[in-house]
């Protein structure tokens, strides 16, 4: 249902913004995506939070969409709170701007440096479009992956029970929350058995002291900020291989599977 309100108040407010001003401009979708995506952000919030919350029913704190939306409204400060919490408003813009402005200025201006257009070079444009697409995803990712750790974070009430491993301590902020991953978790992959581990004197949860062995990357969170990343890759891929066989007869159709 968010995807379908999404769309429908993007084409509402894009034809708003032309008859106000009537001339072709990619500002116009932009602006359309970043207001419509900023209304929408409630809804997103209670679909995050239904997702994370356990299985358990014992600790499930939601019965539904409407339970969590009222919850979240009686607890965490109404709508100005949903709104305008720096933890949620932040996040929910600079979500909802980079993914239209990757995808609307990023490929034509590649096309451009390439001398590659889409009525010319129909099959080497499906190729700028699937780069342009990973590389969306390489600036998009850290941010989305952010916004839901803020997302499940409660600023009021009781915490949610999420059926993932959440940090203790709550994240103070996108800029915080991102250099915490980076700084306290560690990329996928098994745990050594030479791993020492020694409890902090504050006493909080244990903490790695060898991850040189594991090397840079895989020492660091990184690799959390980047979960999914290879399924988006794929489906970009499936796109591309898609226009690329449709050839001159693709209508622009497949970018929105």
């Amino acid at each position: 249902m968010n995807d379908v309100l999404s769309s429908y108040l993007q084409r509402q407010f894009h034809h708003l913004f032309q008859v106000i001003s009537p001339r072709h401009t990619l500002y116009y979708p932009l602006a359309s995506h970043l207001i419509a995506g900023v209304i929408l952000s409630p809804l997103d919030l209670v679909r995050t939070r239904l997702i994370a919350q356990s299985a358990l029913p014992e600790y499930r704190a939601y019965t539904g969409p409407l339970d969590a939306l009222s919850q979240i409204l009686d607890h965490e400060g109404g709508l100005a709170g949903v709104y305008l919490h720096p933890h949620l408003l932040i996040p929910a813009i600079l979500d909802n701007a980079l993914r239209p402005i990757i995808s609307l200025f990023f490929p034509p201006l590649l096309g451009r440096v390439l001398g590659i257009n889409a009525d010319t070079h129909p099959a080497a444009w499906a190729l700028v479009e699937f780069t342009s697409s990973c590389a969306g995803l390489l600036i998009t990712l850290p941010f989305e992956t952010i916004r839901r750790r803020l997302q499940i974070q409660t600023r009021g009430g009781r915490p949610l029970r999420a059926c993932v491993a959440t940090r203790g301590r709550p994240y103070n902020g996108v800029f915080d929350t991102g250099y915490r991953i980076l700084s306290e978790e560690r990329s996928d992959v098994p745990m050594p058995a030479t791993w020492t581990l020694r409890s902090s004197s504050a006493g909080e949860s244990t903490t790695a002291v060898m991850k040189e062995e594991l090397g840079w990357l895989a020492g660091t969170g990184l690799g959390q900020l980047y979960r999914g990343f290879g399924t988006g890759v794929v489906a970009s891929g499936i796109v591309m291989l898609l226009a690329i066989l449709a050839g001159e007869d693709a209508e622009g159709g497949w970018a929105e599977l």
